[in-house]
């Protein structure tokens, strides 16, 4: 049985899609280890898929709302995730040598964790990239603003992972693209969502959307009770960006208000500290973790930070985006759902007010068979894509190369 071994790190966002891949590999035959922070443990193998520790055990939530709370300029929150995660990668490095021993193939996340020790130990690997705009243009000529920006961040991204090199005798990288496979890098991203770019190395593949379907998920009494009580509500489910460093009640109640003016029912994920505080009327109910692949389908729409995962369920489920980005990818990702007319103009989150949520709620509902009827045929496409299942077809041609 060939062993595979793949690591990242983040929140259950970014944790979710080695997830997907790790269970469809498995199903396919492969003996595979999914390496992360110690917490999720327990979610990992809950999926049959063997857990290796890796790193500290961080409070994922608290570092989350630290960074989103204290960071509200778009750079200053880059480098302060970009900071969090190397030390962590750094810190990391001996557990990931110790995993990567007698593997025959190490899957790269985008956070690039095993990079290295795989490179040292000549081990075969393959690169996943959530964030496109990462990939470097080899193909075309480089503008003077192209370079410039090169020798600004090619320096401070590939620093801290010299600093593992150094450890293991190997020579200095002058950019991430170095450390990247060079046979196969996978985009788990829909074509109809992010068209392959003719600059790119023909390693790059825009494969699709992974996801595994959730069917024996049996919902509590009281979510189905409330389910069946009336039409069907808005789900508010800003992920990570619901991770509270403090108690945040004019936000949430931003959201209670607007759902009740637009005569609204309504699911809410998150804010775990603030709902202590508050009591919300009996047309809203608060969950924890709920399947998207479930949930999803029994929304009326989705409001949410425009993650990676949460963006592509709301594709994949065929339910109309309120998109409200607050840093990072998360801003392309709902420019990409209103370019698509399957969610509404976006609301950066920091200008949130009452009357712009309502406004947009009201604008969904004056076109909502536009939004559905749009979101539903990308659902469709996006099936016929089937990512996870040419996902592993590659990683098996490559592998047995």
């Amino acid at each position: 049985m060939q062993k595979i071994a793949i690591f990242s790190m983040g929140t259950r966002g970014d944790i979710q899609p080695y997830i997907v891949l790790s269970r469809g590999l498995i199903n396919k035959g492969f003996d595979v280890t999914l390496g992360t922070h110690p917490c999720w443990r327990k979610l990992v193998e809950s999926y049959g898929i063997h857990f290796v520790s890796i790193g500290p055990d961080v409070d994922i939530e608290k570092e989350a709302a630290k960074i989103r709370g204290t960071s509200k300029n778009l750079m200053v929150s880059m480098l302060k995730t970009m900071n969090f995660v190397f030390k962590l990668i750094n810190s990391s490095s001996n557990e990931i040598y110790e995993c990567c021993k007698g593997k025959d193939l190490i899957i790269i996340s985008h956070s690039q964790m095993g990079a290295t020790e795989a490179e040292y130990l000549k081990l075969k690997t393959i690169n996943v990239t959530l964030q496109s705009e990462m990939l470097p243009e080899t193909k075309k000529k480089k503008t003077l603003k192209d370079k410039v920006f090169a020798m600004v961040i090619n320096p401070i991204m590939a620093r801290p992972y010299n600093q593992i090199r150094k450890k293991y005798n190997l020579k200095k990288v002058k950019s991430m693209d170095k450390v990247m496979s060079k046979e196969l890098n996978l985009i788990p991203i829909s074509k109809y969502v992010l068209e392959p770019n003719p600059y790119w190395d023909e390693k790059n593949k825009v494969i699709g959307y992974w996801f595994l379907e959730e069917d024996d998920y049996t919902p509590s009494l009281e979510l189905q009770q409330f389910l069946n009580q009336g039409e069907k509500p808005i789900l508010l489910s800003l992920g990570a960006m619901s991770f509270e460093s403090k108690e945040e009640v004019n936000k949430l109640n931003c959201f209670i208000e607007a759902f009740s003016k637009t005569n609204k029912r309504a699911i809410i994920q998150g804010f775990n500290k603030t709902l202590k505080l508050v009591t919300l009327p009996e047309t809203m109910i608060a969950i924890d973790s709920v399947p998207h692949s479930w949930l999803f389908k029994q929304g009326y729409a989705v409001i949410h930070h425009c993650g990676f995962g949460t963006t592509a369920s709301s594709m994949y489920y065929g339910i109309p985006s309120i998109p409200i980005p607050h840093v990072l990818d998360q801003i392309s990702f709902a420019n990409h759902l209103y370019r698509l007319n399957v969610g509404t103009k976006p609301i950066q989150a920091s200008e949130l007010s009452i009357e712009r949520l309502i406004k947009t709620i009201q604008e969904l509902d004056n076109n909502y068979e536009f939004y559905k009827d749009n979101v539903l045929k990308l659902a469709k496409d996006m099936y016929l894509e089937a990512g996870l299942e040419r996902t592993i077809q590659l990683i098996e041609e490559s592998i047995n190369k």
